[in-house]
C-alpha cells in the first residue's frame, strides 16, 4: 500500500526531516499496534518466495525479513540524516503497543531503511515500517503486523504473499555519465593527488544506466542475485537492491560486528590458479595497505561505543563467485545506551568506500565524479525497536527509480594504482548486477 496522508516538516539541529504516514494531523508520530505470531511455512520455503511488488527484502543464506506494504516512513535529508531518523525512531518506538510472545532478534517493530552516501545527495534517506514483516531464522518463523488501530492478529501466512512477479525482463546497462576512458583518467588524477600527499586513499566510481517500462519489477533479478550470492546481504529498500558482500555493522544485544572488505582480485577457472590468485592478494603491498587503512578507520569509529574492541590480526581471503576479497572481522561490546543506527552514523563513511582522509577524500569524489551516488555505498538495512539490527553497505546493485535503472561500481585508489586495472575491478563488480538483470 502506498504511503499516502500527512507529511509533516520537522526542522531538527542535525538535519531536515519528515514523515508521512496514516494518522490525524494533529499528531507527529502515529501509536503503533504490533503484534508477532510464529507461523508455520512450506518445508522448501524461500524468503524471495515472499517478494512483494511494494515490498522490502533484507537477509542473507535464505534467513532474515522480507516487508509488504507501508504503515509509515520516516525521512530524513542533509549532513545529519542519519541521527535524525535515529531520534525519530526512538520517538515512533517510545509509543507503539508492542505484543511479542516469539523470542529472538528481528521481531516485533522493525524498520528497513536505506541512507544517502554523501551529507549533499539529492537522495532521501529513509526508514519504512511494512505493514508485515515475515521473518525466518534457525528454523523458526514469524509474522509481524503492524497498524495505527488496533487489529485482531493474523495467526497464518495468507496467499498474498505468494503473489507471482512479473516475468523476467532482460536489461542492457550502458555507460552513464563517467565512461571507461573518464574513469582512468579520473584515476589518473587521483594518484597524482595521493603522491602530492593530499590524501592516502579515495574510492572512485562509475556509473552504469538504462531505461526500463513503467512497470519494470526488480523481483526476478533480487531472487537471482539471492541465488547466485548466498552468503552476501540481499538488500531491496527505498529503490535500491542488491547483494552485499560487506556488512557495515550488527548490534544483536549489546554485541557489535563488523566486516571489512578491501583489496580485490577475480576469481580463477581452475582450483589451482584460483588458489595463487588468493595467496598474492593476501602478499600483495597495494591490497594489504588499503585493507589496513579500512580497518583502522573502523576500528577508530567504533571505540567510542564499545566497552572492548577485537579485530583480527591480519585478514583472510574472502571467495565469492566471481571475486577475492581481502576480509577482516571486527567484534566489540557497546559500552553505552547506543542503537545499531548510532553505530552506523559514527561509522559511515568507512574508509572501504570514501577513503583516508574521510574529509579529503569526499572532497575529491565530489570533484571527479559527475553524479550523484544516491544510496550506492550508504548503509542499507533494518533496525528493531530494542535498537538492534544490521546494516550492509549497498553495493554490488542497482536504483529503480522515474523508469530508470543505475548502477555503480567503484574501487580504492591507493599510491601506485593503476588506471586499466582499478577499470577491470570495477567490471568484475558490476558482475553481479549485469548477470541478475540479464537473468543469466
Amino acid at each position: 500500500m502506498a504511503v499516502v496522508g500527512l507529511s509533516a516538516n520537522l526542522q531538527t539541529s542535525e538535519g531536515r526531516a519528515r514523515v508521512s504516514n496514516h494518522h490525524d494531523p494533529g499528531h507527529t508520530f502515529p501509536a503503533l499496534f504490533v503484534k508477532t505470531v510464529a507461523v508455520d511455512l512450506p518445508q522448501d520455503f524461500k524468503l524471495t518466495d515472499a517478494l512483494a511488488a511494494n515490498g522490502t527484502a533484507f537477509f542473507r543464506n535464505g534467513e532474515g525479513m522480507v516487508g509488504r506494504g507501508c504503515v509509515v516512513k520516516l525521512r530524513a535529508i542533509g549532513p545529519g540524516r542519519m541521527q535524525s531518523l535515529a531520534q525519530q525512531w526512538r520517538q515512533l518506538v517510545a509509543g507503539a503497543h508492542i505484543e511479542d510472545p516469539t523470542s529472538g532478534i528481528a521481531h516485533g517493530l522493525v524498520a528497513f531503511g536505506s541512507f544517502a552516501f554523501d551529507d549533499q545527495s539529492s537522495y532521501e534517506s529513509t526508514l519504512t515500517v511494512p505493514q508485515q514483516v515475515l521473518g525466518l531464522r534457525d528454523g523458526r518463523a514469524w509474522l509481524t503486523s503492524i497498524g495505527i488501530e488496533d487489529f485482531d492478529a493474523p495467526t497464518t501466512v495468507d496467499s498474498d504473499w505468494f503473489e507471482t512477479p512479473a516475468s523476467e525482463q532482460s536489461v542492457l546497462l550502458t555507460p552513464g555519465q563517467v565512461d571507461e576512458t573518464g574513469f582512468e583518467q579520473n584515476v589518473a588524477t587521483a594518484v597524482s593527488k595521493i603522491a602530492a600527499n593530499k590524501l592516502s586513499k579515495v574510492v572512485l566510481a562509475r556509473d552504469l544506466t538504462a531505461s526500463v517500462p513503467a512497470d519494470f519489477d526488480p523481483r526476478p533479478a533480487i531472487a537471482n542475485l539471492a541465488k547466485r550470492y548466498p552468503s552476501c546481504w540481499t538488500y531491496w529498500v527505498n529503490g535500491q537492491f542488491g547483494a552485499s558482500p560487506e556488512l557495515l555493522v550488527r548490534v544483536d544485544h549489546q554485541r557489535v560486528s563488523a566486516r571489512v572488505l578491501a583489496g580485490t582480485a577475480g576469481r580463477g577457472t581452475d582450483p589451482e590458479v584460483d588458489r595463487a590468485i588468493a595467496a598474492a592478494l593476501l602478499g600483495s603491498p597495494k591490497n594489504a595497505h588499503e585493507h589496513r587503512l579500512a580497518v583502522e578507520s573502523l576500528v577508530n569509529a567504533l571505540e567510542p561505543f564499545c566497552e572492548e574492541i577485537v579485530a583480527d590480526a591480519s585478514p583472510f581471503s574472502l571467495a565469492l563467485p566471481n571475486l577475492w576479497h581481502l576480509a577482516s572481522d571486527v567484534q566489540g561490546i557497546i559500552s553505552q545506551d547506543s542503537s545499531v543506527l548510532d553505530l552506523a552514523a559514527a561509522l559511515h563513511p568507512t574508509a572501504a568506500v570514501a577513503g583516508t582522509p574521510t574529509d579529503a577524500a569526499q572532497l575529491l569524489i565530489s570533484e571527479l565524479e559527475p553524479f550523484d551516488r544516491g544510496g550506492y555505498a550508504g548503509p542499507v538495512g533494518w533496525i528493531g525497536a530494542d535498537g538492534d539490527g544490521e546494516w550492509a553497505i549497498a553495493l554490488r546493485g542497482a536504483y529503480l527509480a522515474d523508469g530508470k535503472l543505475t548502477a555503480f561500481a567503484g574501487c580504492g585508489i591507493v599510491a601506485g594504482s593503476v588506471p586499466a586495472d582499478e577499470l577491470a575491478e570495477t567490471d568484475l563488480k558490476f558482475k553481479p548486477i549485469l548477470q541478475a538483470l540479464s537473468g543469466r
